[in-house]
This record gives C-alpha cells, sequence and structure tokens, in this order.
C-alpha cells in the first residue's frame, strides 16, 4: 500500500498497486492503466484511419505487433542501460518485477511499424502520420500507472502541489507534467494534422513535442530513477530525446521540400 498526498491541496490517497487477483497471481493496477491506454489510443486512430488513408485492418495488425514488440524493446532498453541491476539471466525476463523504459517501447514499435509497412506496400510516412495520435493517448495515461506504483517522481519542490510518496517529499509529480505535456501535443495534432503540406509532417511534429518535453522532464527525476549517459549530467533519455529532436527537425524539412520540388516539377 503506497501513502500518496498532496498536503498543501488537502489531498491523501492509499493505493494499493494490485488491483485483484486471479487465483494466487495479482493483476497490477500498473498494466491495467498501460492496457487502458492501448485501448483508447486504438479506439481513436481506428475511428477514422480509414478516411485518412490507411485499411482498419492494417491498424489492428500495427497495434497488435507494435504493442508486442514494443514491450519487449522497452525491456532490452532498460535491461541494456541498467545491467548492474540484474543478477541473472533469468532476472531480465521477470518483467512483473518492474523495469520498462518508454523510449525503447517507442523505438521498437516504430521500427515494427516501418517494417510491417513494407512488407504490405503501405506508404510509411501517411501510416506514421495517422497512428501518432494513439501514441499521445496511450504516454498520456500510461504515466498514472507510474503514481499507483508511486515511482518515477521529480526532485524536491515547494510548489503547491508537491507531492508526498510514503512520507517522501514533496517532490514534482512528473506524471502529471507528463500527461498534460501529451494532452496539450495531442490537441494541438489533432487541430493541425488536417492542415499537413506533405506526409510525415504530423509524425515529425510528436516526435518533437514528446522529445522536447521528455529532455527537461527527465532532468527534473529524481536521480534514482535517471539512466546516466554522463553521471550526474545527461541522462541516456535526454541524449536519446536530443537526437529524436534533431531527427525530427531534419525529416520535417526533407518531407516539406520533397514535396513543394515535386509540385514545383
Amino acid at each position: 500500500m503506497n501513502a500518496i498526498s498532496f498536503p498543501k491541496l488537502g489531498i491523501n490517497l492509499n493505493i494499493n498497486p494490485e488491483a485483484f487477483h486471479i487465483g494466487s497471481k495479482p493483476i497490477y493496477w500498473y498494466a491495467l492503466i498501460i492496457l487502458t491506454g492501448f485501448a483508447l489510443g486504438f479506439l481513436f486512430i481506428f475511428r477514422d484511419c480509414e478516411s485518412r488513408g490507411v485499411k482498419r485492418e492494417n491498424v489492428w495488425d500495427i497495434a497488435l505487433y507494435s504493442l508486442l514488440f514494443g514491450i519487449i524493446g522497452a525491456r532490452l532498453y532498460y535491461v541494456l542501460f541498467a545491467l548492474d541491476e540484474f543478477n541473472s539471466v533469468l532476472d531480465v525476463f521477470k518483467i512483473w518485477n518492474g523495469g520498462l523504459a518508454i523510449y525503447g517501447g517507442i523505438i521498437a514499435g516504430a521500427l515494427t511499424a516501418f517494417i510491417y509497412c513494407k512488407i504490405m506496400h503501405l506508404p510509411v510516412l501517411n501510416t506514421f502520420d495517422v497512428c501518432v495520435p494513439a501514441l499521445f493517448i496511450g504516454q498520456a495515461a500510461g504515466r498514472f500507472g507510474n503514481f499507483v506504483n508511486a515511482e518515477v517522481y521529480g526532485r524536491h519542490t515547494d510548489l503547491p502541489w508537491g507531492m508526498e510518496i510514503n512520507g517522501f517529499g514533496p517532490v514534482h509529480p512528473l506524471f502529471i507534467y507528463e500527461s498534460v505535456w501529451n494532452i496539450i501535443g495531442l490537441i494541438i495534432l489533432i487541430i493541425f494534422r488536417g492542415k499537413k503540406t506533405s506526409d510525415g509532417q504530423v509524425f515529425c511534429f510528436y516526435v518533437f513535442w514528446y522529445s522536447f518535453g521528455r529532455f527537461f522532464l527527465e532532468g527534473m527525476r529524481d536521480p534514482t530513477y535517471i539512466l546516466y549517459l554522463i553521471p550526474g549530467v545527461l541522462g541516456i533519455s535526454q541524449a536519446v530525446a536530443l537526437a529524436a529532436m534533431i531527427f525530427a527537425v531534419i525529416l520535417f524539412v526533407h518531407v516539406t521540400r520533397r514535396k513543394s520540388l515535386a509540385v514545383k516539377g
């Protein structure tokens, strides 16, 4: 049971990470929240994907394969940069003990979707444009899994919404910050995605927006939850975020110029 409170707001909660049991096996709120975020994102894009040039059966396949390999990628990303936490090879497979890195999931999921598009001869960039709203939705919901697990919180703060966890704090409630950041990104994307001038621009916006926010939020984390590339200076996820922002800008310029040249030609 985790005692989570927002003292200055008068909010006090006692949260059991276990939602219920099937036999002797506990089912955790974290898993249910992640699956809920996935389902909400899937339903959002499934509703109008065909009007945007992607068939529903393709969206279903991409979602299923990306979920599977995204989980594998999230685990591998975490394991590779936290090898000292594992005592044996078998520990790597004990995913129920925690240890998933969202960037690994995004990279693996995107690579899976790319390969699927190539195999099925689908337009990669437009397919990505159609699918990325689901990532915003899934990430906005998924961060509440960290809340119920009382993990991945920020550094000390005296702000009115400072959060105490099991008597420790107050700290920045990073799960709220990242959820709000993703929701704002989703709203902007929904408003402007119909105005894109070339395929890939929506995908580039998602990559840049998420990575920009993640770079700063990662730096606000309690050091316990930062996997460092340069100890005490730069986290691995911050370095990935910087690389992703550069990638997004370059790709945006490329697809926009290519479309402009095609129109002129």
